[in-house]
């Protein structure tokens, strides 16, 4: 059985969905581990409750982000997770933590990459009409929500949609997405080839 940790930064509604798939048996992990930059994460009380040790990396007592990334790094190192879940981490990851988990860290984005990377990727959508929006599960690499695609789930874009109404039905389907995507991991399934992952 894989071991994941889960590094979270607000309210952990995914975090919960992971924590849901893995107690249905629909996941074949343990989560061992809940890594917070944020001590008021709603994500810390979703942890307490489901038994899970929590790690807290409050970034606004480190002097620099150098710092605090080298706290992360050795935080995420003593974990020793099999796999490193980004489930509303609000923080880009410098290039040594990421090439210190090559393979070995996913994250999800609400939008179909490579549309609409970065921030506010609902607004976006709503802006720019496009007719189709939805979720991507992807690997973490040292692009900005540019490593290789698992999987994605469409969710349409409706006249009457403001960016909240979109980000709801968005997260819906990550709550679907992500746990599907951690288990095709946890089953040795994917297969990173280049830029592009295969499911076996």
């Amino acid at each position: 059985m894989k071991r994941i940790a889960v590094v979270a930064s607000g309210r952990g509604s995914n975090f919960q969905a992971i924590i849901d798939a893995i107690g249905r048996g629909t996941v074949p992990a343990e989560c061992i581990a809940l890594i917070t930059d944020n001590p008021k994460a709603y994500a810390i009380e979703r942890a307490q409750k489901a038994g899970i040790p929590c790690r807290v990396i409050d970034y606004r007592t480190f002097p620099s982000r150098e710092v605090y990334e080298r706290a992360l790094l050795s935080t995420m190192q003593d974990v020793n997770a099999d796999l490193f879940v980004l489930a509303g981490y609000m923080r880009i990851l410098g290039s040594s933590i990421v090439r210190a988990f090559p393979g070995k860290m996913v994250n999800i984005h609400p939008a179909l990459l490579p549309c609409f990377t970065g921030l506010h990727a609902q607004r976006q959508a709503v802006q720019h009409g496009v007719k189709v929006a939805g979720c991507t599960v992807h690997f973490v690499d040292e692009s900005l929500d540019g490593g290789p695609i698992i999987l994605q789930r469409c969710v349409p874009v409706l006249e009457a949609d403001d960016e909240d109404a979109l980000a709801e039905r968005i997260l819906e389907q990550e709550h679907i997405a992500f746990p599907e995507a951690i288990r095709l991991f946890c089953e040795d399934r994917l297969v990173i080839d280049g830029r592009k992952v295969r499911i076996r």
